[in-house]
């Protein structure tokens, strides 16, 4: 059963994750940006991190760069959410560390879909 943090400002984006990744059984922790999921970090142990591309008080870049960073924690899987695919974001992200990327908005099937093969290795 894995564990997943989203990291997005929009609550309903959260809610929604929520509610398709808990209705499979997985425990899904929320948090509002990109310091308040830096901090669930350490004490939740994500095995998956959701982050949308564009947290209100970090570069996705420098969120991902710190996660890949810490040396106390086992290293999750991270996938950047985008409203749009840009090129030019998505070197950036994959250069700090960033394993997929998937967009948003998403409905239940997309993101069981995008999560699959990653939910088999968590």
């Amino acid at each position: 059963m894995p564990r997943y943090l989203i990291v997005d400002a929009s609550a309903i984006v959260r809610k929604v994750a929520k509610r398709i990744l808990t209705s499979l059984q997985d425990k899904v922790i929320g948090a509002e940006s990109g310091s308040a999921g830096l901090g669930a970090l350490g004490t939740e142990a994500p095995d998956i991190v959701l982050v949308d591309a564009e947290l209100p008080d970090i570069d996705v870049t420098d969120f991902i760069r710190s996660i890949r960073e810490m040396r106390d924690v086992t290293q999750p899987i991270i996938i950047v959410m985008m409203t749009e695919m840009n090129l030019a974001q998505m070197t950036k992200a994959k250069r700090a560390g960033a394993d997929d990327f998937m967009l948003k908005p998403f409905d239940r099937l997309q993101l069981t879909r995008s999560l699959l093969e990653f939910r088999t290795a968590a």
